[in-house]
């Protein structure tokens, strides 16, 4: 009998996947709604090997995506020990309807689902009554199970999950995690490359994060970009963020110190324009006092000859 999974249009309009997702995520997210695996009930078993194979990713890009869509998106639940994955909001679309044929088919695959605590988020979405009630079932059963459970079971499981949590944060740390919810994807490659520059920062995920963050502030969103800012830092010798922080400081000090140098330099010295002045006031010297000195040698001369005439 041949398979077939909806996704509904509106898909595309969803204010999560329009603002929140990356191209990667939509990709991924479109996989689990309609890969092979998929059920009626939207819980299915699926390994991390399976998914990377068939998405042709690494599987430390399949943990990245597993853990965002687990904290980040919230859509998804996923058990490590039965490998079960549960797309919460499944019920929304595929479980509005119900006939006999499709609640058999859900009575059958909910009897296979090993951890059926992954069923009371996907009940919350489910619109159709008899469907909700077929999971009530299951849950109720699984719940008088559990209450039935030594103490020492339960300890157990505990020490699983805490194992579970601290594999996760191992897993995808804080530097990772950044660059996923700011740059996209991380390839393996990738994943090398940051690991190496964590190591000579000593491990310090502060100083990998601050170069991520200025190439988001400057519109430079690439590795190549943060890169090279790293290597300016490590070549000035920065371990840490106050390192960073002094280096900004040095900088300010340094482009203010050149900025009064050079407004020195367009400064006139006073005697220069003093200069300039009297320059300026030579062309400006009166003529007439020449004219009439000529004009008064004139009228001597010719006194001094009348004089001589008449003897005196």
């Amino acid at each position: 009998m041949a398979k077939y999974r909806q996704v509904h249009t509106t898909f595309w309009q969803d204010p999560k996947v329009l603002e929140e997702m990356t191209p990667e995520d939509k990709y991924f997210y479109l996989y689990l709604l309609t890969n092979p695996n998929t059920t009626q009930i939207g819980v299915y078993q699926i390994t991390k090997k399976q998914m990377a194979f068939d998405l042709g990713y690494s599987t430390e890009s399949i943990n990245s995506l597993l853990h965002r869509f687990i904290t980040l998106h919230k859509l998804i639940k996923y058990n490590e020990q039965t490998r079960e994955l549960a797309i919460l909001n499944w019920g929304k679309y595929n479980l509005h309807k119900a006939g006999k044929p499709v609640i058999d088919c859900v009575n059958k695959e909910l009897k296979e689902v090993k951890d059926k605590t992954l069923l009371l988020d996907i009940m919350k979405h489910i619109p159709n009554d008899s469907v909700l009630q077929a999971f009530s079932r299951h849950v109720d059963d699984t719940h008088n199970d559990t209450s039935a459970r030594s103490g020492q079971e339960k300890e157990e499981e505990k020490e699983i999950e805490k194992e579970i949590e601290k594999k996760k944060k191992k897993e995808n740390p804080t530097a990772f995690r950044f660059y996923e919810e700011n740059f996209g994807l991380l390839s393996s490659h990738l994943i090398q490359e940051i690991n190496a520059w964590l190591n000579d920062f000593k491990g310090n995920h502060e100083v990998i994060i601050e170069a991520l963050k200025i190439s988001v502030e400057r519109n430079k969103r690439n590795w190549g970009y943060a890169k090279a800012i790293l290597k300016d830092w490590y070549g000035k010798g920065v371990k840490s963020l106050s390192d960073i922080k002094s280096l900004e400081i040095e900088f300010k000090k340094t482009s203010i110190s050149t900025n009064k140098r050079v407004v020195r330099r367009e400064v006139v010295p006073e005697w220069l324009n003093n200069n300039k002045t009297e320059e300026k006031a030579a062309p400006n010297y009166d003529a007439s006092f020449e004219e009439e000195k000529i004009k008064l040698q004139a009228e001597l001369k010719a006194l001094d000859e009348e004089l001589k005439g008449k003897g005196v």
